[in-house]
């Protein structure tokens, strides 16, 4: 479980988060990588979308691999299987949408 408005680390390996105080029905979190940090695959029944903050990022989503980079967004449906590779230092910024990511918060 994650602390709200605190980085922590996300992922062994270079990639740290901060998730940010959650409205009624939507969640934002920020995700940072070290170059070749990798968020590992899962699915979650929210819809995502993704949009690139800072550098250069390889998605699998569905076995699909979608390369985004700076000022760039990536929709992840509902239940896809996705994870990430950062093919330089990135940063993100994720939306999830409804519910909230409760298998993340705590207060």
């Amino acid at each position: 479980m994650s602390v709200i408005n605190q980085w922590e680390q996300a992922e062994p390996g270079g990639v740290k988060r901060k998730i940010h105080r959650p409205g009624n029905k939507v969640m934002m979190m920020e995700v940072v990588f070290e170059k070749g940090a990798e968020g590992s695959s899962h699915h979650h029944p929210h819809e995502q979308l993704t949009y690139c903050l800072e550098g250069k990022l390889a998605f699998q989503v569905d076995e699909k691999e979608i390369v985004i980079e700076k000022g760039e967004t990536i929709h992840i449906p509902s239940n896809a299987v996705h994870g990430v590779k950062a093919l330089e230092p990135s940063k993100l910024l994720d939306v999830f949408t409804p519910p909230l990511r409760e298998d993340l918060l705590k207060e």
